[in-house]
C-alpha cells in the first residue's frame, strides 16, 4: 500500500511538474513597432490558450534584425527584410538559416497636425519627396495648395518627423520615395536607417505619433493603427494609375493582390507603388524572423504552433486592428517554409 501511494505521488509530482515547465516556457523577441498592435493581441489570446508566454521589445526592425543575428532572441521582427548580406552574418554566428514568414500587411500613412486642414489632405508623390527632402517647407506652398482646392493652407512652417531608430516602416518610407523620386533617390535612398535631410526623429511609431501630436505643423509616417488610435488624420496619396487613394485594409489588400504571384522563394518582397487603381501605395508586409533550425527542442515545437496558428486563426483578428490579413495564396507559401523548421 505505501508503495503504491509512493508511486502515486511521484505520478503527481511528475505532473506538476511537467505543467509547470510547460507554463514556464517563454519565447523572447524583439523588433519592429509597425506590427506590434497586432502581436500584443496575437501573443496574448496565444498565452491564454497554451499558457507559453511571449516576451516581445518594440525597438524598431533594426534592433530586432541586429538581436537575431547575434542569437539574443528566439525571433525577430521586422517590416523590412534582411540584406542578403545580413542573411549570410545570421548563419554564419547562429549555424542555420534565418527565414522570413510574412504576418499581416499594413500601411504607412503620412500624418500631419494642421487643424486648419481637416482630413483628407491630398499629396502626391513628387510633393510628398519635396517636403521631407525640406524643399517644400510652407503648408501655405503652391504644389500643395493646387492639389488642395477647398481647403485652408495656412502660412506655417512643415515640421517634419521621422524615426530616429532602425525601422522597418522607414524601410517601407523610403522604399516608396526611391521608387517615385530620382532625388530620393540619388540623395538619401532606401533603408531601415537613413541620413534625414531635415526634421526631428523620434523612437519607434509611439515617438513619431507624439512628435506629430505635439508640434504644431508637424508632419511624420506612422503605421495606420497608431494614426487611428490617436486621432491623428493622414494623407489621400496620388498612386501609380493616377487616383487619389485613401490608406484602407481594401486600398492595401490591392496593392498586394498580384504580389503572391511573383513572391520570391524566400518570401522577401516589396509591394509599394503597386499597380492598380485601387492600390494605396506605401503598403507593405511585415514579417517574422526566425531561425530554421532552433536549438532548444521546447521552444523550437512552441514556435512552429505558434506560427501555423498565426497564420489561421491569428489572421481573423488583422482586420478590427487595421491590419490586412495575408492572402491564401501566401499563407500557402508561409505553411510550406514552416513545415522545414527543424528543432
Amino acid at each position: 500500500m505505501k508503495i503504491m501511494k509512493s508511486l502515486l505521488l511521484v505520478a503527481a509530482l511528475g505532473l506538476i511538474g511537467s505543467a509547470t515547465l510547460q507554463a514556464q516556457l517563454k519565447l523572447n523577441g524583439a523588433g519592429a513597432t509597425f506590427p506590434y498592435v497586432i502581436y500584443s493581441k496575437w501573443f496574448d489570446v496565444y498565452h491564454t490558450k497554451t499558457t507559453i508566454e511571449f516576451n516581445y521589445q518594440s525597438i524598431g526592425s533594426g534592433g530586432g534584425i541586429k538581436q537575431v543575428i547575434e542569437g539574443t532572441v528566439d525571433f525577430g521582427a521586422t517590416d523590412g527584410p534582411m540584406t542578403s548580406e545580413q542573411m549570410k552574418d545570421a548563419e554564419t554566428k547562429q549555424g542555420t538559416e534565418v527565414l522570413h514568414i510574412p504576418t499581416v500587411m499594413g500601411a504607412v500613412v503620412v500624418t500631419y497636425n494642421v487643424p486648419e486642414i481637416g482630413a483628407g489632405l491630398k499629396l502626391t508623390p513628387a510633393v510628398l519627396a519635396s517636403i521631407f527632402l525640406g524643399e517644400i517647407t510652407k503648408w501655405n506652398d503652391s504644389k500643395i495648395v493646387a492639389l488642395n482646392s477647398g481647403k485652408s493652407l495656412p502660412d506655417q512652417p512643415i515640421v517634419v518627423a521621422h524615426r530616429s531608430d532602425g525601422s522597418g516602416t522607414s524601410f517601407i518610407f523610403t522604399d516608396y520615395l526611391t521608387k517615385v523620386s530620382k532625388d530620393w533617390e540619388t540623395k538619401v535612398g532606401k533603408g531601415t536607417s537613413v541620413n534625414w535631410p531635415v526634421g526631428l526623429g523620434g523612437k519607434g511609431n509611439e515617438g513619431v505619433t507624439g512628435l506629430v501630436k505635439q508640434a504644431p505643423g508637424a508632419i511624420g509616417y506612422v503605421e495606420l493603427a497608431y494614426a487611428v488610435k490617436n486621432n491623428l488624420p493622414y494623407a489621400w496619396m496620388k498612386n501609380k494609375s493616377g487616383a487619389f487613394v485613401e490608406p484602407t485594409l481594401e486600398s492595401v489588400t490591392s496593392a498586394a493582390a498580384g504580389a503572391a504571384k511573383n513572391f520570391p522563394e524566400d518570401l522577401r518582397v516589396s509591394i509599394t507603388d503597386a499597380d492598380g487603381k485601387n492600390s494605396y501605395p506605401i503598403s507593405g508586409f511585415t514579417w517574422l524572423l526566425v531561425y530554421k533550425r532552433m536549438k532548444d527542442k521546447g521552444k523550437g515545437a512552441a514556435m512552429v504552433k505558434f506560427l501555423k496558428w498565426a497564420m489561421t486563426d491569428g489572421q481573423s483578428y488583422a482586420k478590427d486592428l487595421l491590419y490586412a490579413p495575408l492572402p491564401k495564396e501566401v499563407v500557402k507559401r508561409c505553411e510550406a517554409k514552416i513545415k522545414d523548421m527543424k528543432y
